[in-house]
């Protein structure tokens, strides 16, 4: 991930897109392949700290005991939707 991003240093427990290691060069080529580099760094930056999030609180929800049960209504949620996704945080009934 170190090649993607790094962390802010202004902003706790938060990602930005790690500087290029290229320089702006003048060929307008060049300059829109380092841009879409950066675009392409962000928008994977972003779903590896959206993944990373979600498994944080599901670490929370095991260590308070609340793993496996809605977050709506607190039944109990299937075993084979826990395999299927173990990030679910809620029952069939309750998908989003």
């Amino acid at each position: 991930m170190q090649t993607v991003g790094r962390r802010n240093l202004a902003v706790p427990d938060d990602w930005e897109p790690a500087p290029s290691e290229k320089n702006m060069q003048s060929d307008p080529i060049d300059q829109a392949d380092v841009i879409l580099t950066r675009e392409n760094d962000a928008a994977v930056l972003s779903d590896l700290e959206a993944r990373y999030d979600t498994i944080l609180t599901m670490l929370e929800r095991v260590e308070e005991g609340t793993y496996g049960n809605c977050e709506e209504c607190g039944a109990e949620i299937a075993e084979a939707r826990l395999e299927a996704n173990p990030a679910a945080a809620t029952c069939a009934l309750h998908m989003r």
